[in-house]
């Protein structure tokens, strides 16, 4: 496969199987647990009265990695360098199919970081659900079900990895973020590479990165969003991802898939129009490992990259110029379907390429912008999207914002 970030970045049946529910402003029934999440829930304590948020980290066999990754987390301030008030966020650590002593140097751990809240519990599940989709969901599931216990809706579930270090600020930059009116916040995640041998490495993740940086802005020009404006970034993973628990409780939870749970659950989000904000202030630094602990994730992505490299062969990405053909076109759909005045109905019926009918007919069906977004790209050949060469789009990406920044008159020629 040749994309740069194929799994991260362009839909997958497996993130596009989740099934979703109409939206409304009423409580969400919580759903019955299984015997994994009884197992689960019986293992914790009750939660701290204080409580606003509680991280999630799933680990597989991740004795080397832990230590680093609760450091960080004990270490966390606030927006003024001050430490968060005591109990007013937890970390849950589940050890699942382990064959090492990951429980058990979490609770050394939790012996010498006495200030932070730790729990671990330990499950070995079955083989058709080891997989990081059901021990992630797991854990969100619980920490929803404690913040709605103390009766906090807008409380905190924040996913990160074993293999993660989370900025001191990682905490207050989310609460930050959701206070500002975000459902949910995908952190900026940087890798850590070191040594000569990964310099090939580097450099296409480092011109990927470019490339979805780029697209970011162009995005945010033809269909700006109040929620998640630039200077934003593109990132949405299990890393660093965090929303409510009314948010969570909205979109029915967290998918239940093999690998790209978390792009499964931003998807969930987008068709409940939800909003996500990416936001540059929450930053972790992840490892570059290539043998992880998923099918597809960061660390195929960086053994595709490496592959690639040494093949001499150039990743493909998505057109620039078609994705922004479909960015002003989401722009225009949206429009209608709010019945804003001045809003174009029949150049959007020719744009799109479909019977006048059916559009007219979507329109006024779709609960949510997003449903209707999801039948639009399904439907409409004028929203497909080739690939081009990553070169390519780092070339044509530029000169596309230029001439926007032109047209809106933000730039002006030297």
């Amino acid at each position: 496969m040749n994309h740069a970030a194929p799994a991260r970045f362009l839909a997958t049946d497996e993130a596009a199987s989740t099934s979703f529910f109409q939206p409304t402003d009423w409580l969400f029934p919580v759903p019955k647990r299984g015997r994994s999440a009884r197992l689960l829930h019986q293992q914790l304590p009750l939660p701290h009265p204080g409580l606003r948020m509680s991280v999630i980290i799933p680990a597989k066999d991740e004795v080397a990695n832990l230590p680093a990754t609760l450091a960080a987390l004990a270490a966390q301030v606030d927006l003024h360098n001050r430490p968060l008030p005591a109990g007013s966020f937890e970390v849950i650590v589940l050890a699942n199919n382990c064959t090492d002593h990951t429980a058990a140097l979490v609770r050394e751990q939790a012996r010498q970081l006495p200030h932070l809240v730790l729990h671990v519990a330990e499950l070995r599940l079955p083989a058709a659900k080891a997989h990081v989709g059901r021990a992630r969901r797991l854990l969100m599931d619980e920490a929803c079900a404690r913040l709605e216990l103390l009766g906090r809706r807008y409380g905190i579930i924040a996913s990160t990895d074993a293999d993660t270090r989370v900025a001191p600020t990682w905490l207050a930059a989310i609460e930050a973020e959701i206070g500002a009116g975000a459902d949910a916040v995908g952190g900026r995640i940087s890798t850590e590479m070191r040594g000569q041998a990964l310099q090939p490495l580097r450099r296409i993740q480092t011109a990927d990165a470019a490339y979805h940086l780029l697209c970011a802005r162009l995005e945010g020009l033809l269909d700006p969003s109040s929620v998640d404006p630039w200077p934003r970034h593109h990132q949405h993973f299990g890393a660093s991802l965090a929303l409510t628990a009314r948010a969570y409780r909205r979109v029915g939870g967290l998918p239940e898939v093999r690998f790209l749970e978390d792009e499964a659950l931003c998807q969930a989000l987008r068709r409940h129009d939800l909003s996500l904000r990416h936001s540059p202030a929450v930053q972790v630094l992840t490892s570059a490992r290539r043998q992880g602990r998923v099918e597809v994730g960061l660390s195929w992505q960086l053994r595709e990259w490496l592959h690639m490299s040494r093949q001499q062969r150039e990743p493909q990405v998505e057109n620039p110029v078609q994705l922004a053909r479909r960015w002003q076109l989401r722009r225009q759909l949206r429009a209608c379907w709010r019945n804003k005045p001045g809003a174009d109905m029949g150049a959007l019926i020719t744009r799109l390429g479909l019977p006048a009918t059916l559009v007219q007919q979507q329109l006024r069906r779709a609960a949510t912008f997003g449903l209707l977004w999801d039948w639009a790209l399904a439907t409409s050949p004028a929203l497909a999207v080739a690939s081009v060469p990553l070169s390519r789009a780092l070339l044509l990406l530029p000169r596309l914002i230029q001439t926007h920044l032109l047209a809106e008159g933000r730039v002006t020629m030297a």
